[in-house]
């Protein structure tokens, strides 16, 4: 029986259509929504020195993950689903892996931004990643 889903979210359409997926497969479940904090996503210095972090963006991160957690949560009360939130700092598919032993996770569902082609070559696949190394099984919504 699955207890506990790690639902991975980025504060977009497909983290919506991801829960809505996890919601219909595992009702009776705790869903555990997942928040990482990228800093590849923040400025770098051409030099290739450290990446230089304005003053205020880790705390537009901490916002933007709060805003993808009120509205999934709001889905979820609605269906009876209980949640729990976990904000990480480092490469997402990473932190997502390292999750399944952190918070005790049974199953990953998540979604795709579904890149294909040059396109994603260069920037890999997240959920690609998290398939090949998820000790759990992991639904990649539609």
């Amino acid at each position: 029986m699955v207890e506990r889903v790690l639902l991975p979210l980025d504060g977009n359409e497909h983290g919506r259509r991801a829960y809505k997926s996890g919601a219909s497969l595992f009702p009776e479940s705790t869903f555990v929504l997942l928040h990482v904090i990228n800093p590849a996503d923040a400025s770098v210095s051409l030099d290739g020195a450290m990446p230089s972090f304005p003053d205020s963006w880790y705390e537009q991160q901490q916002a933007h993950a709060e805003k993808s957690f009120v509205e999934i949560e709001k889905m979820a009360a609605e269906d009876g689903i209980e949640t729990e939130q976990v904000v990480e700092i480092g490469k997402p598919a990473r932190k997502i892996t390292d999750s399944i032993e952190e918070v005790d996770i049974d199953h990953i569902v998540m979604a795709t931004h579904g890149r294909q082609g040059f396109s994603r070559l260069l920037l890999g696949s997240t959920a690609e990643t998290v398939v090949r190394c998820s000790s759990v099984p992991v639904t990649i919504a539609p």
